[in-house]
């Protein structure tokens, strides 16, 4: 299981590229962090890796990535369901029992730091449990490959220091991930940086 990208750049019509020659293997058991200043084309190529859009230049070629999830930089949920419920669908989407379901849900939300958190409701979350809980929701539904935006960027310091503590456990998935980060500290937790200052 593999992304390739092969010599990749994009442009908006009639603007300057923002990234070009970009060529690189994505692997599972690695968390990128995709960094750059603003308007590098962070989320550009987000969308870009999830074919939402085709790049101006290059190719990306996928194996065995079937199924893409995605985490946004603003967490949503539903106000008054638990957060045990938040992770238990995707788990009942992939067609296992109820039982079985939530004693996985609430591994992963160990994983994440949330056990505390197991019954309540998602408008009673602070913003960085509610943005661990979408990271372990994310897990959850098994993606081959997951994207991540910005998931401390409307957080305080202390706040995303708790976001950033637990994209270790992101590592040891089965899953590739890709994390577009500003922040100095997400960074620094994950395994590989992909800098797209070096495509300009």
């Amino acid at each position: 299981m593999q992304v390739k990208l092969d010599n990749i750049g994009h442009s908006f019509s009639g603007q300057p590229f923002l990234f070009r020659h970009l060529s690189l293997t994505l692997e599972p058991h690695r968390v990128y962090a995709l960094v750059g200043p603003s308007g590098s084309g962070k989320s550009t190529l987000l969308s870009i890796l999830t074919g939402w859009l085709d790049p101006t230049e290059g190719a990306v070629e996928y194996e065995g990535i079937n199924r893409v999830g995605w985490v946004f930089q603003n967490p949503h949920g539903v106000a008054h369901r638990s957060a045990i419920d938040h992770v238990v669908l995707p788990l009942l989407a992939r067609g296992l029992f109820r039982s079985d379901a939530v004693h996985r849900a609430k591994q992963l939300l160990n994983d994440f730091g949330l056990s505390s958190a197991t019954y309540r409701e998602f408008c009673e979350l602070s913003g960085g449990e509610a943005q661990r809980l979408m990271l372990a929701r994310g897990i959850a539904a098994r993606p081959h490959l997951l994207l991540v935006d910005e998931p401390t960027a409307q957080l305080d310091i202390q706040t995303a220091q708790t976001v950033d503590a637990c994209l270790g456990a992101l590592i040891q998935r089965t899953t590739i991930v890709v994390i577009a980060t500003h922040a100095t500290s997400t960074r620094e937790a994950c395994s590989d940086i992909i800098n797209l200052e070096k495509y300009t």
